[in-house]
């Protein structure tokens, strides 16, 4: 398993927003934590997924 460096903010509505630092482009935004952080572990394989067909 790989690790990642997120970023997670509030922002002024009370959504957060997070971001993969490793992964350019990689992010997703949610009302709870737990939301975003099931989203950003979706987004995450979707990305890898996506440069692997790439490759």
């Amino acid at each position: 398993m790989r690790r990642y460096t997120i970023v997670i903010e509030e922002d002024e509505d009370g959504y957060y927003m997070a971001e993969v630092i490793e992964l350019p482009g990689c992010f997703t935004q949610a009302r709870s934590l737990d939301e975003v952080l099931d989203r950003l572990k979706e987004a995450i394989a979707l990305y890898v997924e996506e440069k692997e067909i790439g490759k």
